[in-house]
């Protein structure tokens, strides 16, 4: 089954910067083969579902390692059964709306 998710990974305990817990995600999600797209305050992850969850362990698992004694995960995700669709398409759709 497809998903397409929002992903904030949020390491507390490890002071303001989180920039490289990010960076190691982001290289988490590349590693598994997965469409993403970063922004200023997460990730949109595409892809089946297995693939996707399990990044998002290995995301917890490899900031764990870096350190970070708690992680706060915001994640939203959505599937749908009645047609493909992916994350530019979303975003297109709402576009044309606006214009």
């Amino acid at each position: 089954m497809k998903v397409i998710a929002d992903l904030c990974v949020v390491p507390l305990g490890v002071g303001v910067s989180v920039s490289k817990y990010v960076a190691a995600c982001e290289k988490v999600l590349q590693e598994a083969g997965l469409k993403t797209q970063l922004h200023a305050y997460g990730t949109n992850i595409e892809g089946e579902w297995d693939p996707v969850f399990s990044a998002i362990k290995r995301c917890h698992e490899v900031v764990h390692q870096m350190g970070a004694p708690r992680i706060s995960t915001t994640l939203k995700f959505g599937t749908r059964t009645d047609r493909s669709q992916t994350m530019e398409e979303k975003v297109e759709s709402v576009e044309k709306r606006l214009k």
